[in-house]
């Protein structure tokens, strides 16, 4: 299997090269951003080991740049930055497994077999549906270049329609995956936040994406239905 290291601290990267090797990997090191990004690129790597503080590039907009570019490499970040929000933002922008320094070896090696094991399913960081864009992990939404502001219940029943797009979704489809087990009210509180998205997302922008579909549920329409 062959791997790219992309790891700034070069004695770390020697003995990670030779110890990965010992394992049975063929391993790659790039030791700034910027050449990982061009590796990562350039060649069909079966895993991806990213430290984070590296320089010309950091680790988050690597990660970002190449599941932008449908780039699905398995990418596990190893890094010494342990903090919860880092965590969050690194598995966000598209990374599969974290591992903080410092970190038994072995942990590593069984960590990169389980991401060989699954392998590199096509699962966008960033979704885009015609002239939408959303990054659910920044929680942004973009009607082609201009941002849209949606509040928090608004951009789950976006998002949750953007990963089925095209198909038709009924509303108790749509409770069970944006509101909890809890949820006792009006069902059709679903049609309000559409109609809600529909004057945000559709109507300035001259579009109909957002549909009813009577007697069934409500899909966001693909450009090739549209």
């Amino acid at each position: 299997m062959r791997l790219l290291l992309v790891e700034d601290e070069r004695r770390l990267a020697a003995s990670l090269k030779r110890g990965l090797s010992g394992d049975g990997f063929a391993v790659d090191v790039a030791a700034d951003g910027i050449d990982g990004l061009w590796r990562a690129r350039e060649h069909p790597y079966d895993a991806i080991v990213l430290d984070l503080m590296l320089p010309g590039l950091n680790g988050f907009r690597l990660c970002r740049t190449l599941r932008a570019e449908a780039n699905w490499t398995p990418i596990l970040v190893l890094t010494a930055k342990d903090g919860v929000d880092d965590q969050v933002e690194a598995l966000d922008t598209g990374a599969d497994d974290y591992l903080t320094k410092p970190f038994a070896h072995a942990i590593l090696v069984a960590r990169l077999r389980a991401l060989l094991r699954r392998g590199a399913p096509r699962r966008p960081a960033v979704l885009r549906v015609g002239t939408l864009t959303l990054d659910p992990g920044r929680r942004r939404v973009w009607r082609g270049p201009e941002r849209l502001e949606l509040t928090a219940r608004e951009f789950s029943v976006l998002e949750f329609l953007a990963r089925n797009a095209g198909q038709v979704l009924s509303k108790r489809d749509i409770l069970a995956h944006v509101w909890d087990d809890d949820f006792e009210g009006d069902p059709g509180i679903v049609e309000v936040y559409l109609r809600y998205l529909r004057r945000k997302v559709d109507l300035p922008f001259g579009r109909h994406d957002l549909e009813t579909v009577r007697g069934s549920g409500y899909r966001l329409r693909l450009p090739e239905d549209a």
